[in-house]
């Protein structure tokens, strides 16, 4: 028997398809577009739809949803960490975050990951999949119905590698941003990358107005090479010059994520290099103490070192932010509570 049909899965131009190959009105598929996004998952409660369409709907499709296995709540800002279980077993987790701009949440682009960061939890197991547009874009529908808020800001920065999965980010992007689907402006929506180069120009072309962030974490490509494999394919050179490029093009921002990690990275002279690499871009530089990670054997610096390596990258006119801790009595960091569960 053939697998439904995941309807989260669908652009409207491709449910449109699938409405007028069932021989009825191309204007249905707007109708129950709609209703998907407004969080129905019972084809029962498409009110203005016909009774026949609904039960052929429901004879070859689903409108997908993710089972909880935990949510872990900060009960000091509001975080709430998801372990979602997809379809098939894999696990993956989100984070609901508050902030006075508005709710945001930050989602899985696999289920694992095949980068292998060293001190990043989600790489341990290696890559189980990639996520589907629609199982991407549930992740932020669960949140919505597990809190009753709505979602005005997005991140795709948990579990997994976004632009090792692009097709399917892509869909993902252009169905929240969707009039009749989520409607969420590209420019509240950030897609962080580890730096695979040749994806970050199709990203220039394909959505220059989404926020970008690199995962930067090194000044010297022995530094960033001992931690993150990827600088083995597109060392620092190649990277800068390509998000030089970049800003040139779109005319937008990027964020560089730095985690600052104890001994390895966060010297006076680490400060002093990044300024060297960054100068002239239009950038801004997100500084991360690590989240500790058992397995890595790496340390993470304390709040005034981080602050103290911020003062050098202003002084010197790079514009920097040590990132707000959130979640701090959960299991914050990417990964760990999925690594957790695995493990018990």
């Amino acid at each position: 028997m053939n697998e439904k049909i995941n309807l989260r899965d669908l652009q409207l131009s491709e449910l449109e398809v699938l409405i007028k190959s069932l021989g009825q009105p191309v204007f249905r598929a707007k109708q129950v577009f709609q209703w998907i996004y407004k969080g129905v998952t019972d084809f029962a409660q498409m009110a203005n739809v016909p009774k026949a369409l609904r039960e052929q709907l429901a004879e070859l499709s689903q409108i997908g949803r993710l089972n909880i296995l935990e949510i872990q709540k900060s009960k000091s800002d509001g975080t709430r960490k998801y372990l979602f279980e997809l379809a098939d077993g894999c696990t993956i987790e989100s984070v609901f975050m508050k902030y006075k701009y508005g709710n945001s949440i930050c989602v899985s682009s696999q289920a694992g990951c095949r980068m292998g960061c060293r001190f990043c939890a989600s790489t341990r197991n290696g890559l189980m999949r990639h996520l589907s547009p629609g199982e991407i874009l549930s992740q932020l529908l669960a949140a919505e119905a597990d809190t009753g808020e709505k979602i005005g800001h997005i991140v795709v920065m948990g579990t997994g590698e976004p632009f090792d999965n692009y097709e399917n980010l892509a869909a993902f992007l252009r169905i929240v941003n969707h009039k009749d689907g989520l409607h969420i402006g590209m420019r509240n929506i950030t897609v962080s990358t580890c730096g695979l180069v040749p994806v970050i120009e199709r990203f220039a072309e394909d959505f220059p107005q989404v926020n970008l962030a690199i995962s930067l974490h090194g000044t010297t490509d022995a530094i960033r090479g001992a931690m993150m494999p990827v600088n083995q394919k597109y060392p620092l050179g190649i990277l800068l010059k390509t998000c030089r490029a970049y800003t040139e093009k779109t005319g937008r921002r990027i964020t560089f994520e730095y985690t600052l990690v104890n001994g390895v990275n966060d010297t006076d002279g680490d400060a002093d290099r990044l300024c060297t690499l960054l100068r002239g871009m239009l950038c801004h530089v997100n500084l991360i103490p690590l989240n500790k990670v058992e397995e890595s054997g790496f340390d993470t610096v304390s709040r005034e070192r981080a602050a103290e390596f911020q003062q050098i990258l202003e002084k010197r006119g790079i514009p920097a932010t040590v990132r707000r801790e959130l979640g701090t009595d959960i299991d914050a960091a990417c990964g760990q509570l999925r690594l957790r569960k695995r493990q018990e």
